[in-house]
């Protein structure tokens, strides 16, 4: 009797360890292996978040693999998604150029039990959470708020973005017109161009820009939303001769825009610190493998991201700054 007892409980144990994949304990956060891809990995924007990533690198112990394209080129960023993937990441931070066209592989990663954590993205569906310094609208509208400011609230504009497919640059734009419509009656959007695309290049957009002052003799402004349009169409204006005539608001990093907003032809541009963004995403990460709540509130542990609110998929913050004249050498980028 006694021997068949002790028949049925190794039996017992022997299925138990078999079929109780919690018997086995989980990995350390220090143990995953972590990749982030930018958008593009030579532009000073992503350069900037690069040092944000190696700062959390050491900070944590942990290396993470940075990857991205050298070009606008969405399909390159999906194929180095896809490698990575292959490769079997554990954790991925993504800035996606074209976030309709990640939703395959991000869907193949998050099956694999991939965690996914976005940023300038809030449209897309497959991925855990993504991650915005503020909300896209509100933004927009400050953007537009400094453009109003400097057009004397009154005068025909156009907006510009990167490109049509990225989520961001298009809600931001969309935003500053809600604002426009809202609060500056006597502006007026050139519909026929109510969407010019920058590529995300400063060159382009200076391009851009003289042509659209040549085909709009009464255009008074543009609203930028890429880190390259305010100081492309800034250049443009000020080659033009058109300082105090045609003015520009929008995005812009620091350093590039110090001389233009110096002499004058820039007021003001706005952002927020990619460094900061891409900490707050992966200390993210860190709270979604540990199983921590992730709900209005939540602190992702760095400034302008410690009071988050949660709508859908979406982690919107505070994080916007403004750069002047008088402020543009204290950033440090």
């Amino acid at each position: 009797m006694k021997k068949f007892i002790g028949i049925v409980l190794m039996c017992s144990l022997i299925a138990f360890s078999q079929e109780s994949p919690a018997a086995e304990a989980k990995r350390a956060f220090k143990e995953l292996t972590v990749a982030f891809v930018p958008k593009i990995t030579n532009q000073p924007w992503f350069q900037r978040m690069e040092t944000g990533v190696t700062k959390w690198s050491k900070d944590n112990g942990i290396n993470v693999i940075w990857k991205g394209p050298t070009e606008n080129d969405p399909a390159a960023q999906v194929q180095i998604i896809t490698d990575l993937v292959a490769q079997g990441v554990d954790i991925l931070c993504v800035v996606p150029l074209d976030p309709k066209s990640c939703e395959p592989i991000f869907k193949k990663a998050m099956d694999q039990g991939i965690i996914v954590v976005v940023h300038e993205a809030s449209s897309q569906q497959n991925c855990n959470y993504d991650v915005e310094a503020f909300k896209a609208h509100e933004y927009g509208a400050f953007i537009m708020d400094n453009l109003a400011k400097e057009m004397g609230e009154t005068g025909k504009y156009i907006t510009m973005v990167g490109a049509v497919t990225m989520d961001s640059h298009m809600e931001w734009a969309d935003g500053g017109v809600a604002r426009q419509k809202e609060k500056y009656p006597n502006m007026q959007l050139i519909q026929e161009d109510a969407r010019v695309e920058s590529k995300a290049n400063a060159e382009v957009a200076y391009e851009v820009a003289k042509e659209m002052i040549k085909k709009h003799p009464d255009l008074k402004g543009i609203m930028g939303t890429s880190s390259f349009d305010a100081m492309g169409c800034a250049r443009a204006i000020k080659e033009l001769g058109l300082v105090g005539k045609v003015f520009t608001a929008g995005s812009g990093i620091p350093s590039e825009n110090a001389e233009l907003l110096k002499d004058g032809t820039l007021k003001a541009v706005t952002l927020w610190d990619p460094r900061v963004s891409a900490y707050a995403m992966l200390n993210l990460t860190k709270l979604i493998y540990e199983g921590k709540p992730i709900a209005t509130g939540v602190d992702l542990g760095v400034d302008g991201y410690h009071n988050m609110t949660l709508d859908g998929k979406v982690l919107e913050g505070q994080g916007w700054i403004t750069i002047t004249a008088e402020n543009v050498d204290s950033f440090g980028f």
